[in-house]
């Protein structure tokens, strides 16, 4: 379990979890990024920008 940053509702994690993965919040659907693992940090995930086919 993890605090979402968000709103502050727990977040179920899954047990093979890894830095930089994706999850989304059940409650808010706020997008959540794991920094770290042991403990689990959680951030707001960044936005994905289009390339435009750069």
């Amino acid at each position: 379990m993890a605090e979402c940053i968000e709103c502050g509702a727990d977040v179920t994690l899954h047990d093979d979890i890894e830095e930089g993965e994706i999850i989304d919040c059940g409650t808010c659907g706020a997008e959540l990024e794991v920094l770290e693992t042991a403990p689990v940090v959680l951030d707001t995930a960044p936005e994905l920008e289009e390339d435009w086919g750069e």
